[in-house]
């Protein structure tokens, strides 16, 4: 087989350069005249009012009467397009004038109020300057003048076709039904074939067409031999290929190889179709009719393959693990592969009998008659697939434990539409609405292949995501990159299905003209390409940014003296200077004024002020976090109760990790305005002060000596200064003591005091010396007393009935009794008296 497609392709690059000569031969090129220009300008470029009058006069006047055709007033309006677009020029013009004159006006000032005076001079100035500035607008007004009138005869035209279109919509024409009819329908079609007969008889009739045939035979047999086996065959090679490609691939890489591959499906018989259609044109034995026969024919396969692929990506074929739709069976995935085929083939024969029956003139029977049957195939196929779309959500929701998602319950209704239209699609036909059924049978069929168009090249966006960046099926599915392509895919197709469902190209591009106008703010507008400009500006702008944010913390702050919050500072401000410069070079490059919008502004920031003062004070604070520097990333600081590190300083809050590892976001204004302790600002040394006690009786030199030993053994605490023991005081239970040492690094303080209370337990130990605990014992002298009155209580009788509340029996009243009668005594060795 690849000798075959290696002879196939020699043979197509050698015949077609002869056929190409061919062609030349047969019917040598006519350059066309550029014709007459639409728009006629003056000398001075200013476009011709009076041409434009006439032009504008004519387009009233078939408006008013109403019977001009729709291709008439098609070019009417494509005239008055170019004639507007010529006007939207001209209104720029004079506009460096202009706005000169109109800085000279400013810089004299406004007039005199009432009963003021100002110097002649001025005066005559300013009136020689407002002369020379409506002189300027003169030109520009009338552009203005102009480009409103043409604006309002393009919409005119426009709700003319559009009533045109409706009207023909629900017009009530000869139902297809009516036997009557069927003979002269059935007459114009072998019409038709016999024209086409007698065209080619005639051709092969003449001596000096069949001399030009045998020239050119071979080319016409080599073109018709390729044609012809990529038509029957190509498509099978193809698929022989992807079968290649999906036993000696996997994964990601196997979906974008097999999607690729499957391209050729399509592309191999649009070349045999080229192939086969520049042979006949070479042969010249075909006429008009002949010709729009065979390019109906052509059509109608180039849509079948399509179609057929189309189909078979998103319904499946065997042993294919690309299917987009959930069916569950091989017979319905062969039935929706059938259906979508099928569906093109009846819309190629639809699009070519519409197109043979304009140059044949049929009449309003002969095509209703000619159309019916095409109109009730489309129905019952659009049935059928509405049928499996249906079942394919139903399958998605058992999946899914019978809670349809989003996806599925969409499709369950755009089934139950898609089978609503078949039905309805053939019903109005019968009963005589043929173009009705024809604007909903087949846009509806379209409107499936866009569907099943952007959801197979939502897969093919995943499975390509997936082999960029390596990615495991599961992680591409979760990606938002291919979502974000599959969305902006989606919103280009909104164009087509508005085209699908009889929008007309003119619409779009009213729409897109009208967009392109922009929004006027002040005297500042707006434009789709000044918001885009602004866009890539500050992207490049910001991305450059970043980059040298970049090379500042890696490569060049490192290498300086700064410590880590001063580089923070410096990087952070370059970011936000960078992000300012950014956004004034968009501004510019966007061409938006914003002296314009001052006005705007201000009124805006009044609310902005009170809505978002917290969030300035905030911003502001950031700033001044940044120049000053109290805290820096990595200190250990204590705010409104709150004690960790700072992790992340930014222009709105700071982020701090407290020792239960938990983030604390703390608005940057309470660190200005709050007290603030940091404990390693400047440097990491700080002090711990580690308390002891030891009983009554110790020698409080030995316990001294012990203690000045375990700190000055310690390895964080410094030598100078030097750490020193103190007797603090006679406590209640214990003689107390404190150590206190200064440390190298104030952040092991928990270690150093946990490793010196081991080294003092153990040293106390070894000498004997005894850590006392408290225990007191408490005397009652006159226990009677609060038993007696307890049993006084209780044993008073009560007239309350039986069932009711219980009686409340008082507490103990400790703070009745006499001090004296409480003894305690406390034994500072941990004794308690007998």
């Amino acid at each position: 087989m690849p000798r075959i497609l290696r002879f196939l392709l020699l043979t197509l690059c050698l015949w077609l350069p002869l056929a190409a000569a061919a062609q030349d031969t047969v019917a040598p090129a006519v350059i066309p005249s550029d014709p007459d220009p639409v728009v006629v300008a003056l000398n001075d470029g200013t476009p011709d009012y009076e041409t434009w009058d006439k032009l504008a006069g004519r387009v009233e006047d078939a408006l008013q009467v109403g019977r001009a055709s729709d291709v008439v007033m098609q070019e009417l309006r494509s005239d008055l397009t170019a004639w507007r677009q010529a006007f939207s020029e001209a209104q720029a013009a004079n506009a460096v004038r202009i706005n000169t004159l109109k800085t000279q006006i400013s810089t004299l000032g406004p007039p005199p109020a009432e009963g003021q005076t100002e110097p002649a001079i001025l005066t005559q100035r300013r009136d020689e300057l407002t002369a020379m500035l409506n002189q300027a607008r003169v030109p520009v007004q009338k552009a203005e003048e102009a480009h409103g009138r043409a604006d309002a005869l393009v919409g005119e035209i426009d709700s003319l076709l559009r009533s045109r279109q409706t009207d023909l919509l629900f017009e009530l024409g000869p139902t297809p039904v009516n036997p009557a009819l069927w003979p002269g329908a059935i007459e114009d079609v072998v019409d038709t074939v016999r024209a086409a007969g007698s065209e080619v008889r005639n051709a092969w009739g003449s001596e000096t067409q069949r001399a030009e045939l045998k020239r050119i035979l071979p080319v016409v047999i080599g073109l018709g031999v390729i044609g012809a086996l990529l038509v029957m065959r190509g498509r099978a090679w193809v698929m022989r290929a992807g079968q290649r490609v999906l036993r000696r691939s996997k994964g990601a890489t196997q979906g974008v190889l097999i999607f690729l591959t499957s391209l050729g499906q399509v592309v191999a018989p649009f070349l045999g179709l080229v192939a086969l259609l520049a042979a006949l044109e070479a042969s010249g034995v075909i006429g008009l009719r002949g010709q729009y026969l065979a390019d109906m024919l052509a059509n109608t396969l180039l849509l079948f393959f399509a179609a057929l692929w189309l189909g078979t990506r998103v319904f499946g074929s065997p042993n294919a693990p690309w299917a987009v739709l959930n069916l569950s069976s091989g017979a319905e995935r062969a039935e929706g592969r059938f259906d979508a085929a099928v569906l093109g083939v009846l819309y190629g024969l639809s699009r070519g009998l519409g197109e043979l029956a304009a140059y044949e003139d049929y009449s309003a029977d002969t095509m209703a008659v000619l159309s019916f049957p095409l109109l009730l195939g489309a129905g019952l196929l659009l049935v059928r697939m509405g049928r499996l779309i249906r079942h394919s959500a139903e399958l998605e929701g058992e999946a899914d434990e019978g809670a349809l998602g989003f996806r599925a319950g969409t499709m369950k209704m755009l089934g139950r539409l898609v089978v609503a239209v078949g039905y309805l699609g053939p019903v109005a036909a019968a009963i005589g609405y043929v173009q009705m059924a024809q604007t909903i049978l087949f846009p509806t069929a379209l409107t499936l292949w866009v569907l099943g168009l952007l959801l197979v090249l939502n897969q093919f966006y995943t499975n390509l995501y997936g082999v960029v960046t390596g990615s495991d099926e599961e992680a591409a599915n979760q990606a938002l990159t291919p979502t974000l392509a599959s969305f902006v895919t989606g919103l280009a197709a909104l164009p087509v299905l508005s085209l699908v469902w009889g929008a007309r190209w003119t619409d779009l591009t009213e729409l897109w003209t009208t967009i392109g106008q922009g929004v006027r703010l002040g005297e500042t507008v707006l434009t789709p390409r000044a918001l885009l400009t602004f866009v890539i500006v500050f992207v490049i702008g910001y991305a450059l940014t970043r980059v040298v944010q970049g090379m500042l913390k890696s490569s060049i702050l490192p290498r300086t003296k700064l410590d880590k919050g001063g580089q923070n500072a410096i990087t952070s401000g370059l970011g936000y200077v960078g992000i300012f410069l950014a956004a004034l070079v968009a501004i510019t490059a966007a061409g938006i004024n914003l002296s314009s919008l001052a006005i705007v502004a201000g009124a805006l920031s009044v609310g902005i002020g009170f809505g978002l003062q917290n969030i300035v004070s905030n911003f502001v604070s950031g700033i001044i976090l940044l120049i000053e520097r109290p805290i820096t990333e990595g200190d250990w600081i204590e705010v409104g109760g709150q004690m960790g590190y700072v992790r992340d300083i930014s222009v709105r809050s700071t982020r701090i990790e407290t020792f239960d590892r938990q983030d604390v976001i703390l608005p940057n204004s309470d660190l200005i305005s709050g007290v603030v302790t940091n404990y390693t600002r400047g440097n990491s040394v700080g002090r711990v002060i580690v308390p002891v006690g030891v009983a009554y009786g110790t020698d409080t030199r030995l316990v001294e000596k012990i203690l000045m030993e375990v700190a000055e053994a310690h390895p964080m605490v410094t030598v100078n200064p030097a750490p020193s023991v103190v007797f603090q005081g006679f406590g209640a239970d214990a003689l107390e003591f404190e150590i206190r040492a200064i440390l190298r690094d104030v952040n092991y303080v928990l270690s150093v005091k946990s490793d010196m209370n081991h080294e003092i337990a153990r040293r106390f130990t070894e000498e004997g010396l005894e850590i006392p605990f408290a225990q007191r014992d408490i005397w009652l002298r006159n226990p009677e007393v609060l038993t007696g009155a307890r049993t006084e209580e209780v044993s008073e009788p009560s007239d309350k009935p039986p069932y009711s509340e219980p009686a409340t029996v008082p507490s103990p009243n400790l703070a009745a009794l006499d001090p004296s009668d409480i003894h305690g005594s406390t034994d500072p060795e941990g004794e308690a008296d007998e």
